[in-house]
């Protein structure tokens, strides 16, 4: 299976979906014009995954900044793979990690970790 990979930009995110680590990362801001467009191949990439997952995978989310459809499209992205998740095909974790002083960051993956069925590991980062 191949990789997906994306540069970041000022407006996305850089995204580095691996499959033969089950690395998922997605690090920087997420502001694109049409976040259901710009995270759909993501999803469909997890569609693809979901049929020879790695035993473990592991999200490596680090957003500086998201706006309101880019959460939309990140949870769709998580309820994808919470089906590999909850079928125990791989073990999921997301590792949700924020700056120490962004509060609104760290609730954002809060409040991810009560509305999905995938371990959210909060990771506070020094600045």
């Amino acid at each position: 299976m191949e990789n997906y990979i994306l540069e970041g930009t000022p407006k996305s995110p850089l995204v580095n979906f691996n499959a033969q680590t089950g690395t998922l990362i997605i690090s920087g801001r997420s502001i694109p014009e049409n976040a259901r467009e710009f995270y759909r191949p993501m999803i469909e990439w997890i569609e693809k995954y979901a049929g020879s997952p790695q035993p473990a995978t592991v999200f490596d989310i680090c957003l500086e900044y998201f706006n309101t459809s880019s959460s939309k499209a990140l949870f769709d992205l998580f309820k994808t793979a919470e089906d590999i998740h909850v079928a125990g095909r791989s073990n999921i974790v997301v590792k949700w990690k924020y700056e120490n002083d962004d509060w609104e960051m760290r609730d954002a993956g809060l409040e991810y970790s009560r509305i999905i069925q995938i371990p959210v590991e909060m990771i506070e980062i020094e600045v």
